[in-house]
């Protein structure tokens, strides 16, 4: 366990059931349930039908609770960040994009994955769901290289979007996960820190919009 992981950084605490491959195993099922929802929604859904059909493969799976509820957003609803409200109860159109954004708890360790996907062929709803991918990884990639503190990530994020063609939502700047309630750590915001992220303490997060039209793209996974 490294410094940041036995609460060096105030913002790093961890509870006292933090165990670093039960969080690991909280997300990869996180992703097994992500996975098996997408594959389910089909055009003419609404974004309600999509929650319980949701809902459903995490309760099967063994969901003990949400440490925020499940987020799916279809159409222009993409735009929204996680406080807002969807615009109506929005219907998965033929030609469209949707991400999925989910914080469930697993062996007592916070969960919290997302991503985007299409329905269709609409070319720039393709590319916009295939930037957000690449842009995280190389997000990521700037991360795993060391020495590079959350502010900076984030910096170097608006930098790789402009430069990619798409606009970078910064009130959507990553945040903290632990041991269940990982709250009572008051971590803040990823974009915020001005220390170097620890290893399976923090959630990066990219969501972008298309420059002209009204859709954008999520896509969040941990810093592992």
């Amino acid at each position: 366990m490294s410094a940041s992981q036995t609460g060096a950084q105030p913002r790093e605490a961890v509870g006292p059931n933090y165990v670093i491959e039960d969080l690991r195993a909280a997300q990869a099922l996180s992703w097994q349930a992500l996975d098996r929802i997408a594959a389910l929604i089909r055009p003419g859904m609404r974004e309600s039908e999509a929650n319980a059909v949701g809902l459903a493969i995490l309760e099967e799976l063994g969901m003990e609770r949400s440490w925020h509820p499940l987020l799916i957003r279809f159409g222009s609803n993409t735009l929204k960040i996680f406080s807002d409200r969807s615009q109506g109860d929005t219907v998965l159109a033929e030609n469209d994009i949707f991400f999925i954004d989910m914080g469930p708890v697993f062996l007592g360790h916070e969960g919290d994955v997302g991503a985007t996907y299409t329905v269709g062929d609409d070319p720039e709803m393709q590319a916009c769901a295939e930037a957000v991918r690449t842009l995280f990884d190389r997000v990521r990639a700037i991360w795993d290289g060391g020495a590079v503190s959350g502010r900076a990530l984030y910096e170097r994020a608006e930098e790789e979007a402009r430069a990619m063609g798409w606009v970078l939502n910064l009130d959507i700047r990553g945040h903290r996960v632990s041991d269940y309630p990982h709250s009572v750590h008051k971590g803040g915001n990823l974009g915020d820190f001005d220390a170097v992220p620890g290893t399976g303490l923090w959630i990066l997060e990219m969501q972008i919009r298309h420059p002209t039209r009204p859709f954008g793209a999520f896509h969040e996974d941990l810093l592992a």
